[in-house]
């Protein structure tokens, strides 16, 4: 059974909590909290790890960084979203940092889902998919695109936007009890 050491999970859990909240209320999360999040994990790691625990907590936070960074260059996902995931990974590691990806995303498929429905935006939604497919088959040609996900906070009907770091928290609330109960 994997389960990992409590001060690096009570550091995640509170920084993820208060970006949850932070994405919930404002649709902002702060680099207050994302950078001092990233820079702690990787001397927390290094200083009881090692060159190894540094290595394991560096690339945590580059595959935290790497995983997100293309949504938010099509403006689909904010910037607080892409550092609060590498400075988990830099407390989490790689393989954590993968669980907390794949469960935050099926999470925020899920409420994009309940979203979709709850609006009737089935067909805005279906060109919007149509949209994000040209411009991943174009390979950056749209990459800059305007309607980012900082404008569309600033819209009346906000609403529809996806909090993703409040997702990540219970995505990685989720990861932490499946690994505590043997996953």
């Amino acid at each position: 059974m994997f389960q990992l050491p409590s001060i690096p999970t009570a550091v995640v859990l509170l920084a993820a909590v208060i970006a949850g909240f932070t994405d919930l209320f404002r649709f902002k999360v702060h680099n207050l909290l994302t950078i001092p999040l990233l820079v702690s994990g990787l001397v927390y790691s290094g200083v009881v790890g090692g060159p190894t625990g540094l290595m394991q907590s560096l690339l945590g936070a580059l595959l935290g960084f790497a995983v997100l960074f293309a949504f938010h260059l099509m403006g689909g996902i904010g910037g607080g979203d892409v550092k609060l995931l590498a400075g988990l990974g830099a407390w989490l590691g790689v393989v954590v940092t993968f669980y907390v990806f794949l469960a935050s995303a099926l999470l925020a498929g899920l409420y994009a889902v309940v979203l979709i429905v709850t609006f009737g935006k089935v067909h805005e939604t279906w060109i919007n998919l149509q949209i994000v497919w040209y411009r991943l088959v174009a390979l950056g040609r749209y990459l800059g695109a305007e309607d980012r996900v900082e404008v569309a906070v600033l819209r009346p009907d906000r609403r529809r936007v996806i909090p993703f770091a409040a997702v990540m928290a219970i995505g990685l609330i989720t990861v932490l009890l499946w690994l505590r109960l043997g996953g």
